[in-house]
């Protein structure tokens, strides 16, 4: 297993650096670059009002920008250097984890992206123990009764709100519970009141719950059906094995059956997800959601920083979170081993 984990490890490098290159070309024929938007900033104000002298100014009337001006601005950028040049640059400030500062935000990477963490942590981490504390024991009720009045209604239950957009579900919890036109319950902006610094300890519980009401079921009713699916049909499948036949002639009762045999094989599939979802929970952005319930993570970060072209927050994040993906997807794989220590590498590792 050592030698499958590190051939894993050694495939990540040229992962990583494929995607950084691809993502890195990509943004030198995006036009509208920070330089760009800068000089037209600047001509622009320019135009509608005073037109600076030429002498000290960076304006000269309709001639725009002089050519020495704008070169500096390039320099500002770090675009005064061939890409080549650019691009080892930064992987090499990468591998120091020295992500860059914000051209809009003047502030580190990092620093901007532990700001917004809060959260995107709680929507993220809410809504996967959510999610799978909700679909484990549904989905194995309705293995145990397919078919029935309860399987039945509760996949259509599951699947209409698989069905209805997070971002709609979200509209309409505002306009029911959020003072849109019925009853003003919960509030729609940030993750706590402006008074909870002088709140007490249960105070502050209760208020950053009540702030999360919304946002969260927002995000989870659309992911119960997927996961709850896999479930049932997981333990469909093991229930219907000559084994389980055999356990129940043998008088063993259908708990034991289900617990003792079915249980341990059928979970194999949801949970060699878990380590990757886990992860994955704690820099989930939803831009849509922290758009309509106001709250400022990584899902409006992102979409700002494309927006207004922040080349250091796309390229800084992007390697961070694909170095998080990639940790991820093998301990997902390792932890099949956790759950099922009759899958070994061996024959991976021979070949």
């Amino acid at each position: 297993m050592a030698a499958y984990i590190i051939r894993r490890i050694l495939l990540m490098i040229p992962t990583l650096f494929g995607i950084m290159l691809v993502t890195f070309t990509i943004t030198q024929f995006v036009p509208g670059g920070p330089v760009e938007r800068l000089i037209s900033q600047i001509e622009g104000n320019s135009l509608g009002g005073e037109v600076r002298a030429s002498g000290n100014g960076l304006y000269r009337g309709n001639k725009g920008l002089d050519q020495e001006k704008i070169d500096q601005l390039k320099a500002l950028y770090g675009f005064d250097k061939p890409p080549v040049e650019r691009f080892l640059t930064m992987m090499k400030n990468y591998l120091l984890l020295d992500f860059g500062e914000s051209y809009n935000h003047h502030k580190s990477v990092v620093k901007l992206v532990i700001e917004k963490l809060p959260v995107s942590m709680s929507l993220g981490l809410w809504s996967f123990f959510i999610v799978y504390l909700t679909c484990i024991p549904l989905g194995i009720k309705k293995a145990v009764k397919d078919g029935s009045k309860f399987d039945v209604i509760s996949t259509s239950a599951i699947l209409i709100g698989y069905a209805i957009p997070g971002f709609v579900l979200a509209i309409l919890l505002i306009v029911l519970f959020g003072g849109g036109s019925f009853w003003n319950i919960f509030p729609l902006r940030d993750l706590t009141s402006d008074n909870w610094s002088e709140l007490g300890l249960i105070a502050k519980i209760l208020d950053y719950l009540w702030h999360m009401i919304l946002p969260i079921i927002s995000i989870t009713v659309g992911s119960l059906a997927v996961m709850t699916l896999l479930t049932k049909n997981s333990f469909l499948e093991e229930i219907r094995k000559q084994y389980v036949l055999t356990a129940r002639a043998k008088g063993l009762s259908e708990n034991q059956v289900l617990y003792r045999h079915v249980f341990r094989n059928a979970i194999i599939p949801i949970i060699t997800g878990f380590p990757g979802s886990f992860i994955a929970a704690f820099f989930t952005g939803s831009l849509l959601i922290e758009t309509i319930f106001s709250l400022d993570g990584l899902g409006l970060l992102a979409y700002d920083s494309i927006v207004q072209r922040d080349y250091p927050v796309v390229l800084g994040t992007l390697y961070f979170f694909t170095i998080i993906g990639l940790i991820a997807r093998l301990l997902s794989d390792l932890s099949y081993l956790v759950v099922d220590p009759r899958i070994t590498f061996e024959s991976v590792e021979s070949e």
